[in-house]
């Protein structure tokens, strides 16, 4: 982002997680607090691309392998005679789409966990910004009504 800009900047989806990364702005006088939430941001990014990262990456190997496997299990080929890539029907794709969410149910179950924990600690930690802004403001504003 430019050097003027006072806010987060948001990317294109990643190839890989197809998260939109964000850039986050630093303020020049940034409190100790601040900090702490915007740190707690990053990790959470970090930790969202990582997952979806590594998931959808064993999402589109195994349905490659699915799609393979049930090709030669009827004697076709991966690519049909005009070089189109060869699909299977819904009801196939659905017995896949199944096993897949059955096989990484606790993974699923682990990452929401850990997505609830560290949103609860982002957002505690964004009321607490928000009420010693708040602060500062009130008591900025008594010292600028008394002189």
């Amino acid at each position: 982002p430019p050097a003027h800009s006072h806010n987060d900047w948001i990317g294109p989806p990643d190839k890989h997680s197809n998260l939109r990364p964000v850039v986050f702005y630093v303020p020049p006088e940034e409190s100790p607090l601040e900090r702490r939430l915007r740190e707690a941001r990053q990790e959470a990014q970090a930790c969202n691309q990582h997952f979806w990262a590594r998931h959808n990456r064993a999402f589109h190997q195994e349905k490659e392998e699915f799609i393979y496997s049930r090709l030669k299990a009827k004697g076709l080929e991966m690519r049909d005679e005009t070089g189109q890539k060869a699909t299977l029907n819904a009801e196939e794709m659905a017995d896949f789409y199944k096993d897949f969410l059955s096989k990484n149910f606790r993974k699923h179950m682990q990452y929401n966990r850990d997505w609830y924990k560290r949103n609860f600690t982002i957002t505690f930690l964004m009321g607490q910004v928000a009420l010693a802004r708040a602060l500062r403001w009130l008591r900025w504003k008594k010292k600028n009504v008394e002189h």
